[in-house]
């Protein structure tokens, strides 16, 4: 029933996004959304690049393209042989992500299914109605498959193109990895999407502390973090290689650190360093990079139980303090977030993280045309619906972490409370 209830969700995933792939209004209007493309992840600078390269032009010495040199050559690949099949490489590697997210679920479910027999226990004697239901756990797999597949962020994101769509798998193939124990295997992978933009770096905290969790041995430690550099020294020279010197460098992840570029997106960033005073600029730069990784070593400490927990919350940080953020990335954690369905009864701003995501996506479209095409309107307004959007986004993660404290406090400490001095039971519905 669950797999042909799979099978289902696929083919209509697949079939929304060809139909809006195969309709010229929708690609050229959703590739054209600084929502969902950035000068990141667009297709068309990876088209412009491929261009410049192949009439002998050096692609890093303008402002066009700043994505790495394996993307070129594999863009230049594509491009070449397949631009005929282009919508269905970027369909297939949609639902092959969807289906590493799933895979992800079914792993996870089981591994929070033997921790709860390991420390069922020392759990209080009235919190057996939190405790895990292995039939409630197994409809989570579907909702994470049908949360990336039916998500509007990653079907714009995979309709226009853009290469997100490449990193989303490479994210979901890591995870699907850490929580499968290729220590191997995952190293490279982060590595790899560490090259293409960044900031996966801090996903190799959680991943380390998996593998010394499971296996407990040196080798634990070890066999990523050998992977991770190995991998990432060997891409630097390909990528030297390719394009001919180290000037990619400065091109992606200068590009990346500096943010020079403040062509309004979904992130934070360019309105600040609009409106920033050039001296002040450095000073604010480092502190807004900073945000992207200085939650990962408290969330590590407090989170060191559940690693797969802490990859997620890192991944929703980072798709918010990034400085060219779009739309398929938020897509990417907001599909793992069923996995902890059992956290939905503890949490307290559901409601009005939904309603804040739904009039943020809507007005964000509303407000950029009245600024940008009718000019009734000025940049404050589209950065207001942009900052309400990721203080949803951080209303949203922090609820999840306060949920699984919550929850783990009741499980050791019991769910008795006393109000007005007479004894209460929490009641989950």
């Amino acid at each position: 029933m669950m797999i042909s209830g799979l099978w289902l969700m696929y083919l209509i995933g697949a079939a929304i996004r060809l139909w809006l792939m195969t309709n010229s209004y929708g690609t050229d209007y959703t590739s054209k959304r600084v929502e969902v493309s950035t000068p990141l992840n667009a297709w068309k600078r990876v088209q412009e690049g491929v261009f410049l390269h192949e009439h002998g032009v050096s692609v890093y010495s303008g402002g066009v393209f700043h994505e790495t040199p394996l993307c070129l050559f594999f863009g230049g690949f594509l491009i070449r042989s397949w631009e005929a099949y282009l919508a269905f490489i970027f369909v297939a590697c949609d639902l092959l992500t969807a289906y590493l997210l799933a895979l992800v679920a079914t792993v996870y479910s089981r591994q929070l299914l033997v921790q709860q027999k390991t420390f069922v226990s020392q759990y209080a004697i009235d919190a057996s109605h939190l405790l895990l239901k292995s039939r409630s756990l197994c409809s989570g797999v579907l909702y994470v498959a049908g949360a990336y597949l039916f998500c509007p962020y990653t079907i714009a994101s995979c309709v226009a193109k853009t290469t997100t769509v490449f990193g989303n798998l490479v994210l979901a193939a890591a995870f699907a990895c850490m929580v499968k124990d290729h220590a191997v295997l995952f190293g490279g992978l982060i590595a790899l999407s560490t090259y293409q933009s960044f900031y996966p770096i801090c996903l190799m905290v959680p991943g380390v502390l998996h593998f010394t969790q499971v296996q407990q041995s040196k080798s634990a430690l070890v066999k990523p973090l050998l992977s991770f550099f190995c991998t990432l020294g060997v891409l630097m020279v390909l990528s030297a290689e390719i394009a001919g010197g180290w000037e990619f460098l400065e091109a992606t992840y200068g590009f990346i650190l500096a943010a020079p570029d403040l062509t309004p997106n979904i992130g934070l960033f360019w309105y600040f360093f609009t409106e920033m005073f050039e001296h002040f600029r450095l000073f604010f730069l480092a502190t807004f990079q900073i945000n992207a990784f200085v939650y990962v070593l408290p969330l590590a400490i407090r989170l060191r139980r559940d690693p797969v927990l802490l990859a997620t919350a890192l991944l929703a940080f980072t798709a918010v303090f990034r400085s060219y953020p779009s739309l398929g990335d938020v897509g990417l954690y907001l599909a793992l977030l069923p996995m902890w369905k059992h956290l939905y009864p503890f949490m307290r701003q559901t409601f009005i993280v939904g309603c804040m995501f739904v009039a943020t996506s809507v007005l964000g479209p509303i407000m950029y045309n009245l600024w940008i095409f009718n000019g009734s309107a000025n940049a404050n307004f589209y950065f207001a619906v942009t900052l309400a959007f990721n203080t949803a986004q951080i209303f949203l993660v922090t609820d999840l972490l306060f949920a699984h404290v919550k929850r783990e406090y009741h499980l050791f400490n019991g769910s008795k409370m006393e109000v007005d001095g007479v004894p209460a039971r929490l009641i989950l519905q």
